[in-house]
């Protein structure tokens, strides 16, 4: 397959027209996150059934062109892990691609394990060891190495034939629906690169444990930090860490001296700009309570002990049964909510599992053990579980 060195507007064009009369086309990034505010986006790796195109954005005056492939809803787009990827082109774009499938998600629908990594799956399904020399690598610098080249044409070389092994796998297993359901889903819930200042607190590891006013302090230091390291082109990390923040939002000193005996401030940010982060304090302090915000309203009475625990052996039952990754089905966090909600009598219709495909394969079945409608118990092996409709009592007679 012939690989091209994309470094130039009028060899991006013509990469872009190939593109725009494929069905589907596997693409990767490569970016350097950890020294500014977005991350740099440095190459974009494509491939077709025909060629292999490495895009070097550092030569590439506009993306433009490659923008529009994204955009195309006609043509689908083949990623592995497509999380990161997706978000650093809505930033870019202001919109995400659309249609996406993600081969990670696809591995783990076809019983081969929960956030499987791309050389596990090429070693599994294709039986190619990939060299992972450049794991670690810096994209920012150039000229590219041979290596690094390599390194990012395997990255989509084998994208096409581990979609079509998946795919085949997936349709034997009438899965295929389930996947195209989930990246739905993922297509319409990728996080954001960009967050207004004002909602920048909700993003703030530990903020649960704060009350309405130190939310309100949190939320002026939350944004505080978001526009001078967004100003700075700084990562948010390099201004102040969540934990320095929430200490800061929790002890509201007013004064500058107030910030040296607190743990959790080792930032020489925040020492050089003690001033802006207690002029952020007062003016959060100075705000009427109304305009607090609130905490999240409780989840809802808590259920009996041991009923999620039971919950959640009937998922390990029925995602072995069927050779899936648990994880794929439901987290304890999800369990905890379909309980409470039940014991509340409240609505089940927006929970993740009484939708789709899961609520057919899992979810229907939880809502029967709830009811009291269906019995779990321990087979006779002892190995594992036997989950039965459950038989009213006859009724008895004196």
């Amino acid at each position: 397959m012939p690989v091209v060195y994309v470094d130039d507007q009028a060899k991006l064009e013509d990469v872009c027209a190939h593109l725009s009369g494929t069905r589907r086309f596997a693409l990767d990034t490569e970016f350097v996150g950890e020294r500014t505010y977005y991350p740099k986006l440095e190459v974009i790796q494509v491939a077709s059934r025909e060629r292999v195109a490495i895009i070097d954005c550092r030569a590439i005056d506009k993306l433009d062109p490659f923008f529009e492939i994204l955009a195309n809803r006609r043509i689908q787009k083949v990623l592995h892990a497509a999380q990161q990827d997706l978000e650093l082109f809505e930033g870019l774009t202001g919109e995400l691609p659309k249609p996406v499938i993600d081969t990670q998600i696809a591995s783990a629908l076809a019983g081969y394990g929960a956030q499987v990594g791309y050389g596990q799956s090429i070693e599994k399904l294709l039986r190619v060891s990939l060299e992972k020399s450049e794991t670690l690598s810096d994209w920012s610098r150039r000229p590219l190495t041979k290596s690094q080249i390599a390194y990012a044409v395997d990255d989509v070389r084998y994208l096409l034939p581990l979609y079509e092994k998946l795919r085949a796998r997936l349709k034997q297993l009438g899965r295929w629906e389930w996947l195209k359901e989930e990246c739905a889903g993922m297509e319409r819930v990728a996080r954001g690169l960009t967050v207004a200042p004002d909602q920048a607190y909700l993003r703030v590891r530990g903020r649960g444990s704060l009350r309405p006013k130190g939310l309100a302090v949190l939320r002026e230091l939350a944004a505080w930090r978001e526009e001078l390291a967004r100003e700075r082109d700084k990562p948010r990390v390099s201004v102040a860490r969540d934990e320095a923040l929430v200490e800061i939002a929790r002890k509201a000193p007013t004064a500058a001296s107030g910030l040296r005996g607190l743990r959790a401030v080792r930032s020489r940010e925040v020492e050089r700009r003690a001033a802006e982060v207690v002029e952020r304090v007062a003016a959060a302090l100075a705000l009427p309570k109304e305009e607090w915000p609130q905490p999240p309203p409780p989840q809802g009475p808590s259920p009996a002990p041991g009923v999620v625990e039971l919950l959640q052996a009937v998922v390990r039952f029925q995602a072995d049964e069927q050779s899936i990754a648990a994880s794929m089905l439901a987290t304890q966090a999800e369990l905890q909510r379909l309980a409470s909600r039940h014991l509340e009598g409240g609505d089940l219709g927006d929970l993740r599992l009484m939708q789709g495909w899961r609520s057919e394969l899992v979810g229907s079945r939880l809502l029967a053990v709830l009811e009291g409608k269906a019995s779990v118990s321990v087979d006779a092996s002892g190995k594992g579980l036997r989950i039965g409709d459950r038989k009213p009592r006859a009724a008895t007679t004196k």
